[in-house]
């Protein structure tokens, strides 16, 4: 098991979040975690990522005011809930944020780089970033291009290879196909199956559902910040109350 999340409670002064959820990730696979607007889909991956401080607080880049978190998370057998984000990105737990968030005024090459800020070796870096131009040739062409001015399926594919310049055993990936065109969906979708083949292990949050039940091992359905189903795509999809209720079709 490469990461278990136990009993994890979240609440932004008196809304909770999410509630008492337990999940789990084998080391190897593509799992996604689906639901509804405003689930709590978001907020779980940045707990498990170090981006909400697991101490009474601020959450960073809200005004959401105090933030208390109960539970535990474990990554690799190791216990990581007070553990900065800095540290857990050193361990191979990284968080590819929504809406792509490139920075804007920096080249493609630049934002690549600073992906990798953590990688110290300098052979390692030269060959994550052509694992990266081997994924997205696209980036290549583009590698002195200002990122504000890639397209939406450009900037997504920056997004992820800027997350792989950090050596990661466990993608975070979050919406990935928000505001794409229907034919740049299919190819990020497609990039991330490929990414798993990489042997990347995968958590993919996203809203079309069809198209990661075809491609995950397991799927979470999540509502009102609480796991309500797992399974195969074809167990859930099995489900005529699941499909119509919390899945939307």
């Amino acid at each position: 098991m490469l990461l278990e999340v136990s009993n994890l409670t979240v609440c932004f002064d008196k809304a909770m979040i999410i509630n008492d959820l337990s999940m789990h990730i084998n080391d190897g696979e593509l799992v996604s975690l689906v639901g509804p607007n405003g689930a709590g889909k978001s907020t779980l991956l940045r707990a498990i990522t170090g981006l909400v401080i697991w101490e009474k607080g601020i959450h960073r880049g809200t005004t959401a005011g105090d933030i208390t978190l109960e539970g535990r998370v474990v990554f690799e057998g190791q216990s990581i809930e007070q553990v900065p984000a800095h540290e857990i990105t050193q361990k191979g737990l990284i968080h590819c944020p929504e809406r792509r968030r490139p920075f804007r005024e920096m080249t493609v090459i630049d934002n690549l780089y600073a992906g990798a800020y953590l990688v110290k070796d300098k052979n390692q870096l030269q060959k994550n970033l052509e694992n990266v131009y081997q994924l997205f040739p696209r980036l290549l062409e583009r590698v002195k291009q200002i990122s504000g001015t890639l397209s939406g399926g450009e900037q997504q594919m920056l997004a992820l290879g800027r997350a792989l310049m950090s050596n990661p055993k466990l993608l975070c990936i979050d919406e990935p196909s928000t505001g794409l065109a229907p034919i740049m969906k299919d190819e990020v979708f497609k990039k991330i199956a490929e990414i798993q083949k990489m042997g990347i292990t995968v958590l993919l949050v996203e809203q079309e559902v069809s198209a990661v039940f075809a491609m995950a091992n397991r799927n979470y359905v999540l509502s009102s910040g609480k796991i309500i189903a797992e399974g195969t795509g074809d167990e859930l999809l099995n489900d005529e109350v699941l499909r119509k209720t919390y899945l939307g079709l």
